[in-house]
């Protein structure tokens, strides 16, 4: 496991087309930053509803799926294309589960929630089949929350320290959300997941209701 890229960025104005969007995904390539429980300092969203919060605070992309994309469309990305933190090799999906932690650098996160794709992706690559072959695939990355601060160099070691016990993965929860909406069975085991974001814990729960207003 190793960092490739490590960026931050503050919301700014990107033009796309004839239009602009004030976000931050465009962040710079970056040596050192502390990283707090709301996130690195010197990042941060635009769209708060949406992103950011302390259940994700650190924005993770595997970098295996750059050469995927880059063959498939026939481009090449510019690093942190994702709006992601850290670009990272031998950190797939499917290996990385809720609860998950690590030792990054002088920090410790926790893996809470697989990151949602969102239509400034396509906005900042030009491509507008990319953004379903992300939900399709799953290969959408994650988030993390802090559970020790710390300062990170873009050549900091990541080290898993604790597996959660359930290892519920990334690309199963992938799964269930964007494929499997209806499958209780599999809505409760990540449920169980006591480290799993409370955004989408609310989400999948709602799931769970049956037509009478109960949870089954």
């Amino acid at each position: 496991m190793e960092i490739v890229y490590f960026a931050v960025g503050k919301p700014k104005t990107m033009t796309y087309g004839e239009k602009q969007v004030h976000t931050a995904i465009c962040k710079d390539i970056i040596e050192e930053a502390f990283l707090t429980k709301d996130g690195f300092r010197g990042d941060d969203v635009a769209d708060k509803k949406h992103h950011g919060g302390p259940d994700r605070a650190v924005c993770v992309y595997p970098y295996e799926h750059y050469q995927l994309w880059e063959k498939e469309f026939h481009t090449v990305l510019p690093p942190a294309a994702f709006g992601e933190n850290l670009t990272v090799a031998g950190m797939l999906e499917q290996d990385v589960c809720i609860g998950d932690i690590y030792r990054l650098g002088d920090a410790v996160i926790q893996v809470t929630q697989g990151r949602v794709p969102c239509s400034t992706i396509t906005k900042r690559i030009p491509i507008p089949e990319l953004l379903k072959r992300l939900v399709d695939t799953g290969f959408t990355g994650y988030l993390c929350r802090v559970l020790e601060e710390g300062v990170v160099r873009k050549d900091s070691s990541i080290e898993l320290i604790e597996r959660h016990p359930m290892k519920v993965s990334i690309q199963f929860t992938n799964e269930v959300k964007y494929h499997q909406k209806t499958d209780k069975e599999a809505i409760r085991k990540i449920l169980n997941v006591k480290e799993l974001a409370d955004e989408w814990r609310d989400s999948l729960e709602k799931r769970t209701i049956n037509d009478q207003g109960t949870p089954e």
